[in-house]
């Protein structure tokens, strides 16, 4: 038996079958297989690989395949060998009946590229049926003044057999009276005729019992016997007649069962007994026997099953009417079988692939074959599927369609097709047959995954907690099954410098976006990275979308007061004459924050004062100003604190302290803050060494120079030509200071220009530098910015 092609390997072999490539070849010669009946299955009959002239390896790579009429399949194909053999035992009685030849019809499909190719099998007969007769005792009435060689027709046995197979030859048990002869019909049956070789004495021996033998032509043949009961009976002088010789009627295949046929008649001019009729059918055939029935009485032939034009077209059959005096008379009824249109066009789906690859120019989806037992127009069929599809029917051989393609097809648009075969014959009324078949279109990784949007931006406070979830990426594939299913990465980022893998993670399986640690807004306010999508299809698909990540800062800053100098050394006093005016500028409050945006957003106030109402600050650039005139009777030493507050929510703010000193002249010599006296000691030695550690660097840094300029004179031997010399110009080293409108400084230096009280000389403290906590953009500012800032506090 053969073991069915794998679903996998069908469906390659049948993608493989381009309709370009397709041709059906008919075969100008029919290939014939005889075998005998009743084979066992799996016996073999032919081998078909070596009939059709095709190696085994080319007969297993096309599929070869036995497409019979109907749903029975009596033959298969033996891939691996290429013999064809029998499915199951095949009887040829059952499937052909009494008709000889018995001829089976098949096809041979075969694929890649497709052909076709007409086979005939016959089943030859073996005699395995015996002959039988119908009735086991066969009542012969004889009159007694009947003379020697009158001949008695008898009723004949059945047989199954054809041929040589069925009934050859009659015999009779040995008598005094009679002899027998073999007889041939016109259809070729043979019938058994008694003949009478001695008067009969009813007196002497009124009945006789002789058995009658059938033999057929097997090897060894076959026999069947009935017992022969003669009766002798009186002179008996008129024989019965029928008023027709011949009747003939036309009967419609679809009439009931029990429907009247035909009434024959005869009439005997004897009376009583002898003028008593009996109707019977005279050696009738299998056909008649199982098809008609008769009325012993009134001579009405009816139906016993229903007739099929089909398989007989005509009856033919003897009448016998026998009077009982032992004398008949015999008719012949032809009964025609007229064709109606009563059976529907039968349709057998002999190849049909349900799961059809995208994508797949022209494929074969299905091969059938339509057939209408029918006759004449009755028998004549059309074939279509439904309009705007993408299939079409290819008529090929001997009532074959395939279902191809059309064209590509693409699962994204459509992924089912339901296509209904309809196959109609041309008879009236009209009749018709329906074959759904639903073709799936599978998928192909035809499609890239694809984002929803071709760039991401994600806003995330700064000091976020870590494996905070930032927001998500989404992409989809139109394809379906694992060619859809999509797994998210991160890509390897542009920027070297990027610690992306400490910074980012992403679930591969949803594209949530998660931050690896806390962002500070201050150290990165923002970056970008890309995301890739990748589906499981064979080959992979990808894409890619940007994402931008965007730090959204934090009043995580407290205002950071620059000016002046809060770090713990000398606090700075300012001088205000006595004789300023209202809004006379006192100093100014320099602070910044390290936040951005509206958190960096400073604001002056100020919060204590020694003298309530005598200062006032400007609020949004930190300016300390006299909010009226001096006078005597105002007190000498004043302190103020002053409140920076930033904008953020909630606010953060930071407090400066201010001493400031009302003198009538800024030459006269003042008195020293009791706080300072304490620390007069120590600031005059650190003025002394800072002094002495400028002289020293200043010192250096003109003995390089010099050095400097004499190497390069040296080299270049142009002692003689050197008219002068210069220190090349160039900024200089660090970073300078900008001073906005607002009063806010945007590096990260504080300046302490002030007057200390000890000794009673006025001293200058030179600029230092601080570097605070947080990160402060740096820009660069050119020479006249400088010399802006120290002219906006004084100190040129």
């Amino acid at each position: 038996m053969d073991t069915p092609l794998p679903k996998a390997l069908q469906k390659r072999q049948v993608i493989a079958i381009i309709i370009l490539l397709l041709w059906w070849e008919a075969g100008s010669a029919t290939i014939k297989y005889s075998v005998l009946e009743e084979g066992d299955s799996g016996s073999f009959v032919a081998n078909i690989a070596k009939d059709l002239g095709l190696g085994i390896e080319e007969l297993a790579a096309r599929g070869a395949r036995i497409l019979s009429k109907g749903n029975k399949q009596h033959l298969q194909v033996q891939q691996k060998s290429g013999n064809l053999i029998l499915k199951e035992k095949l009887d040829r009685e059952e499937l052909c009946g009494d008709t000889d030849p018995c001829i089976l019809h098949f096809q041979v499909l075969l694929k890649n590229p497709v052909q076709f190719f007409q086979g005939e099998l016959q089943l030859q007969d073996i005699n395995d049926h015996a002959p039988e007769f119908l009735e086991s005792e066969i009542l012969l009435k004889i009159s007694e003044n009947s003379h020697p060689g009158t001949a008695f027709p008898l009723k004949i046995a059945q047989d199954l057999d054809v041929g040589s197979n069925t009934v050859q030859n009659y015999t009779i048990s040995t008598n005094f009276h009679f002899h027998l002869f073999t007889r041939t019909h016109s259809d070729g049956r043979k019938y058994p005729e008694l003949v009478l070789d001695k008067a009969l004495d009813r007196e002497e021996q009124p009945e006789l019992r002789l058995t009658l033998t059938a033999l057929d032509g097997g090897s060894p043949p076959r026999t069947g016997t009935s017992q022969v009961v003669i009766l002798v009976v009186d002179v008996n002088d008129n024989a019965p007649e029928f008023t027709q010789l011949l009747y003939e009627v036309q009967v419609p295949e679809n009439s009931a069962i029990g429907s009247l046929v035909i009434s024959v008649s005869a009439r005997d001019l004897d009376a009583g007994t002898h003028g008593e009729l009996a109707y019977s059918f005279f050696q009738p055939s299998n056909q008649v026997i199982q098809a008609f029935q008769i009325n012993a009485v009134m001579g009405e032939i009816r139906l016993k099953k229903l007739l099929d034009f089909e398989e007989i077209q005509s009856y033919s059959m003897e009448i016998e009417a026998s009077d009982g005096g032992g004398l008949s008379g015999k008719c012949t009824v032809a009964i025609e079988v007229v064709d109606v249109n009563d059976n529907a066009p039968e349709l057998t789906m002999s190849l049909l692939i349900s799961d059809i690859p995208e994508n797949s120019p022209e494929t074969v989806v299905a091969i059938f074959g339509i057939s209408d037992p029918d006759s004449g127009d009755n028998g004549k069929m059309t074939c279509s599927i439904q309009d705007h599809l993408p299939f079409i029917l290819k008529p090929t051989v001997d009532n074959f369609y395939t279902l191809v393609t059309e064209k590509s097809l693409d699962r994204e648009s459509r992924a089912e097709y339901n296509i209904t075969i309809t196959v109609t014959d041309l008879g009236t009324p009209r009749l018709k047959t329906e074959h759904k078949i639903t073709v799936l279109v599978s998928d192909v990784n035809d499609n890239a995954p694809t984002f929803s949007r071709t760039s991401y931006t994600l806003f995330v406070p700064e000091n976020n907690s870590p494996a905070l979830h930032m927001g998500s990426v989404s992409a989809t594939d139109r394809d379906s099954g694992s060619n859809a299913q999509v797994t998210y990465s991160l890509l390897p980022p542009q920027d070297p410098h990027l610690p992306l893998a400490s910074l980012v993670s992403i679930n591969a399986d949803n594209g949530h976006l998660f931050a690896l640690r806390s962002l500070d807004y201050e150290a990165l306010r923002a970056f970008e990275f890309r995301v890739g999508a990748i589906d499981a299809g064979s080959p992979a698909l990808s894409s890619e979308a940007l994402v931008r990540v965007e730090v959204m800062d934090d009043n995580d800053n407290s205002p950071f007061v620059l000016y002046p100098l809060q770090n713990g050394s000398a606090p700075c006093t300012e001088l205000v004459p006595r004789a300023a005016e209202a809004g006379y500028l006192v100093t100014k409050v320099v602070a910044v924050d390290g936040d951005s945006g509206q958190n960096a957003w400073l604001s002056y106030q100020l919060l204590k004062a020694t003298e309530p109402g005598l200062f006032s600050v400007w609020a949004h650039n930190g300016e300390v100003r006299t909010a009226r005139l001096l006078s005597e009777r105002d007190a000498a030493k004043h302190r103020l604190v002053v409140l920076v507050k930033d904008n953020g929510e909630p606010p953060m703010s930071a407090t400066v302290t201010l001493h400031v000193l009302l003198v009538d002249g800024f030459s006269q010599p003042y008195l020293p803050l009791p706080e300072v006296a304490r620390d007069e000691a120590q600031t005059d030695l650190l003025t002394v060494y800072l002094i002495i550690a400028l002289a020293s660097v200043s010192s250096l840094f003109l003995f390089s120079v010099i050095l400097f300029v004499l190497v390069r004179l040296c080299r270049r031997n142009r002692a003689a030509s050197v008219g002068r010399w210069s220190v090349p110009e160039g900024h200089f080293p660090g970073h300078l200071v900008d001073v906005s409108g607002t009063g806010t400084l945007s590096q990260s230096y504080q300046y302490e220009v002030c007057l200390t009280g000890g000794s009673g000389n006025t001293e200058f403290k030179f600029l230092k530098p601080i570097f605070p906590d947080f990160l402060v953009e740096k820009t660069g500012r050119d020479t006249e910015e400088n010399a802006h800032f120290r002219n906006n506090f004084g100190l040129n």
